[in-house]
């Protein structure tokens, strides 16, 4: 009978082994560092592995991002919605966040779930200006986004115009799914590696109400912003567009 032996891939200690040989190759990896076996090179491919480098502001980002604080405020019926996140289907808690306060200096996110009425803006806007730093807000539901159904004078057409809102969910109202997408969405956001969704994909990037100075015009900071966004991730040409400009 012949015997051949070879040498496993050894996974890195934050891998998981994709076989039972590289699992087994693994705890063979991990006894013999026990032992003190590992010498030379084999120590100092085994410690690079398991080192992780980053910086201060990203560590914090990403502590952040995994221990949000929500403040227990609902306006309307989307706050029907809202506490079900909190259940066994959706679970909050997997993403740090289970920790609801009832009170603003103990929050740092202010989800608006529903309309919000001119007698109400006073309010919201001293919960908000209460909150801790940083602080974010999420737009739920179609009324707290752009007004909705109630397009008169008694409910204000977008929290926007006088808060800042970091993420909009659509819907009327979202389901408790679409929520928690928005709230993985602020979390890529605080990490720092925002999605711009379709403004990206239609190179539609200062076309913001906030970047607008004049009617048709974008500001000169959306312009910059626009710039360093098609640096770090250009927009794909439209081959139509393309097609029609060779001609």
């Amino acid at each position: 009978m012949e015997i051949e032996r070879r040498k496993l891939r050894v996974p890195a200690p934050g891998e998981q082994p994709k076989t039972p040989d590289e699992f087994r190759a693994k705890q063979l990896r991990a006894r013999d560092l026990l032992r003190g076996d590992l010498e030379g090179r084999d120590l100092e491919e085994y410690v690079e592995q398991g080192v992780l480098t980053t910086t201060l502001e990203k560590g914090l980002n990403v502590a952040r991002s995994n221990s949000i604080f929500p403040a227990t405020f609902g306006l309307a019926c989307c706050a029907i919605e809202m506490m079900s996140i909190v259940s066994a289907r959706t679970d909050l808690a997997r993403f740090g966040a289970e920790a609801l306060r009832a009170s603003p200096r103990q929050a740092d996110l202010l989800i608006l779930s529903g309309r919000v009425s001119i007698k109400m803006v006073p309010v919201v806007r001293r919960l908000y200006d209460q909150m801790l730093e940083p602080k974010w807000v999420i737009a739920m539901g179609a009324c707290s986004s752009s007004g909705g159904m109630f397009a008169n004078y008694a409910v204000v057409q977008g929290a926007d115009k006088f808060m800042p809102v970091d993420i909009h969910v659509p819907g009327c109202p979202p389901r408790p799914e679409a929520l928690m997408y928005g709230f993985n969405k602020l979390q890529l956001k605080i990490k720092g590696d925002p999605k711009l969704g379709w403004r990206r994909r239609y190179n539609a990037i200062g076309t913001e109400e906030w970047a607008r100075f004049e009617a048709g015009k974008p500001s000169p900071d959306a312009l910059g912003s626009a710039e360093r966004v098609a640096k770090l991730d250009p927009v794909r040409p439209d081959p139509q567009a393309t097609a029609e400009e060779g001609r």
